[in-house]
């Protein structure tokens, strides 16, 4: 009986152990937004170093549509995900040109990436 209830647990817990966050599968995630960002200097797009925790439209010496400004955003896990997913839905009047990433298990390897660029 015990080895059934355990059997079960584990079965139970096998999706979540398939959801882990993998960073090295971020990386390569994040291979189409080079075309616009960077770690450690802006670019076309903002500097990502340590975008996890920051507040919205604030990293020096980029311009910021107001709209990104005005967000009142802060990058944590759920707000990054709901942004990723469609940028233009989340910040209306954003400049970021990109559609965005549907799949919930991709956004969440580029932001285990994200966070290791602090």
């Amino acid at each position: 009986m015990r080895q059934l209830i355990l059997g079960a647990a584990f079965a139970a817990l096998m999706p979540l152990a398939a959801q882990a966050q993998d960073a090295a599968a971020g990386e390569k995630v994040f291979a189409p937004c080079k075309a616009c960002h960077a770690f450690g200097k802006n670019g076309v797009g903002p500097d990502l170093k340590g975008v996890i925790g920051r507040k919205a439209g604030t990293h020096e010496a980029y311009n910021y549509s107001a709209a990104m400004k005005n967000s009142g955003l802060t990058w944590d896990e759920a707000t990054f995900k709901d942004y990723i997913h469609d940028p233009k839905a989340k910040v209306q009047g954003t400049k970021m040109i990109f559609a965005g990433i549907k799949d919930d298990k991709k956004v969440a390897d580029l932001i285990a990436y994200l966070e290791t660029q602090k």
